[in-house]
């Protein structure tokens, strides 16, 4: 059980910063989503997951449309989206699809940031007028060069950064005869995060006299 205590131990230090940390960022979000006309979620790879925990969740807000691309999940395999999300112009495609307009907000999820994807997405939805909030791993992000061809990050071209505070390369535990660090963190700490910020946007709702959108769960 030594490994995964130390796992327990190190992600929940990681989870303390990101909560010790990400207020103020998590305060900007809040009030850009508030005064939206859309809330989009959309992220590539693992990243997609954070976009679902936003969509059709208990307790979650009604409104989000979520950006759920197959070939850019996994279960279509694991190199084609690793290929789709580096491939420049499909973020266009995307856009194109997904009617993301002037009022709107996008939350782009990317624990690198530095795909041709994701970026593009960032870029292409501010250029249709609306605001881009990316939840990234900004370590790791400043660690690696951008895949895009402009040379941007995701942290570079958003207009509010979340920040999950994971190490580069996103595993943290190293473990004697294994060649790779295990135990990954952008997963839990990003859900974390995302939900501060759903709270964080209902109470604000409230506070402003409004009845706030909110899913109650199906199986109670």
């Amino acid at each position: 059980m030594a490994g995964a205590e130390e796992f327990m131990r190190r992600a929940l230090e990681i989870a303390a910063r990101a909560a010790e940390t990400q207020g103020d960022a998590i305060a900007q979000a809040a009030e850009l989503v508030v005064d939206a006309k859309v809330f989009w979620v959309f992220g590539t790879g693992h990243s997609h997951v954070i976009a679902e925990e936003l969509y059709g969740r208990a307790g979650g807000l009604a409104d989000v449309r979520a950006v759920l691309e197959p070939g850019l999940m996994l279960h279509e395999g694991l190199l084609k989206s690793s290929l789709l999300e580096r491939l420049s112009g499909l973020a266009d495609v995307l856009l194109q699809t997904n009617d993301i307009g002037p009022g709107d907000v996008v939350l782009i999820v990317s624990n690198s940031g530095r795909n041709a994807v994701p970026v593009e997405f960032a870029i292409g939805a501010q250029a249709k007028g609306a605001k881009v909030i990316a939840l990234t791993s900004l370590a790791h992000s400043t660690a690696v060069s951008s895949r895009a061809p402009g040379g941007q990050r995701l942290f570079e071209v958003a207009d509010v950064v979340l920040d999950n505070c994971g190490e580069p390369g996103d595993a943290l535990i190293e473990v004697a005869g294994s060649p790779e660090r295990t135990g990954a963190t952008s997963t839990l700490v990003g859900a974390m995060l995302v939900q501060a910020l759903t709270v964080e946007i209902v109470s604000r709702l409230a506070d402003r006299g409004e009845t706030p959108n909110v899913l109650r769960s199906l199986n109670v």
